[in-house]
């Protein structure tokens, strides 16, 4: 079993910045992928960038060279910073985590980007 819980979301000026942090408990290996999804108003959710290892990461095309995500194994959390953000980047943002074939969300954040 895994709980996430996220941390960071907020109001942002167009290309402003904002980081993300999501901290997990429970049982937690360093094969298991962790991520941030998001999901926008009327959208579906949809994958922002994942990671295993610090060398195998994972981003959407929207925002590649925008957003970096980070992994402290030791502290068991997975980081977003979100650079250069724009109005359609606006939406609740939620921390994955893949156990044993099993996903497991956190409530998600709300990130607003708005002038």
């Amino acid at each position: 079993q895994v709980q996430l819980v996220e941390f960071g979301g907020g109001l942002v000026q167009p290309g402003g910045s904002l980081r993300l942090s999501c901290r997990a408990s429970g049982t937690l290996y360093s094969i298991n992928p962790m991520g941030w999804y998001r999901q926008a108003p009327g959208k579906e959710r949809e994958l922002v960038a994942t990671i295993t290892t610090s060398t195998n990461t994972n981003y959407a095309d929207s925002v590649k060279d925008r957003f970096a995500i980070f992994r402290d194994y030791n502290r068991k959390t997975v980081d977003l910073q979100m650079n250069s953000l724009k109005p359609e980047d606006t939406a609740v943002y939620y921390c994955n985590c893949n156990h044993s074939g099993t996903d497991y969300w956190g409530e998600g954040t709300l990130v607003t980007v708005s002038s």
